[in-house]
C-alpha cells in the first residue's frame, strides 16, 4: 500500500512539473549583477510600464515563446525593469530614484537607459562587464527578435554590421 502511495505522489509530481508552463528566469537588476559577477554572462533589460499596451503583447507574444525563452535562459541574466517604479536604486555607485512629473513620474535610471528617451518596452543589452552595449526601442514579434539575441549573446555584434548579419542569417531556432 505504502508503494501506491508513494507511486500516485510521485505520478503527481511528475505531471504536475509537466503541466507547469516554462518562463523567462526574470531576474532583478541587483540579481543580474551579482550573478554576472560570479558567472560573466550578458544582460538583457525589458524596460516596460504597467500601461504599456505593446509591453504587454511582448510579454504574451514574444516573451511567452519557448525558443526564446530556453535561448533567454541559456545566454542571457532577464531583468525586468518597470521605467516607472518608485523604489530606489543603486547601480555602479550611483543612486537612481523615482520622479514624480506629470500624471506620470519616470524612474532615473530607466531615463539613464535609455538616454532620456523614454520608448517603451526598449530592450536594453549589456555586455558582462555590465556596459551598455545597444537600446532596442519597441515591440518586436519573435520571429524578428530572435536574430537580435542571437546577434548579442554570440558577440556577432563585436564583427559585424547588424544590416550584412541580418541579410545572411537563417535562423537558429
Amino acid at each position: 500500500m505504502k508503494k501506491i502511495g508513494l507511486l500516485s505522489v510521485l505520478l503527481f509530481l511528475g505531471w504536475s512539473s509537466f503541466a507547469q508552463k516554462t518562463e523567462i528566469k526574470w531576474l532583478s537588476l541587483e540579481q543580474a549583477i551579482t550573478l554576472n559577477k560570479a558567472h560573466p554572462k550578458k544582460i538583457l533589460v525589458d524596460v516596460y510600464t504597467n500601461w504599456c499596451y505593446y509591453c504587454k503583447v511582448m510579454d504574451k507574444n514574444t516573451y511567452s515563446n519557448p525558443k526564446i525563452i530556453a535561448y533567454i535562459n541559456t545566454n542571457f541574466y532577464p531583468v525586468k525593469f518597470n521605467g516607472e517604479q518608485k523604489e530606489n536604486l543603486n547601480f555602479d555607485g550611483k543612486d537612481y530614484k523615482y520622479i514624480s512629473s506629470g500624471k506620470r513620474g519616470y524612474h532615473e535610471f530607466a531615463a539613464a537607459l535609455l538616454n532620456g528617451k523614454l520608448s517603451y518596452p526598449t530592450t536594453v543589452f549589456f555586455d558582462d562587464k555590465a556596459q551598455v552595449i545597444t537600446r532596442l526601442p519597441g515591440y518586436l514579434d519573435a520571429k524578428n527578435y530572435e536574430p537580435v539575441l542571437v546577434f548579442i549573446a554570440e558577440n556577432y555584434y563585436t564583427t559585424k554590421n547588424w544590416d550584412v548579419f541580418l541579410k545572411n542569417y537563417k535562423g537558429t531556432f
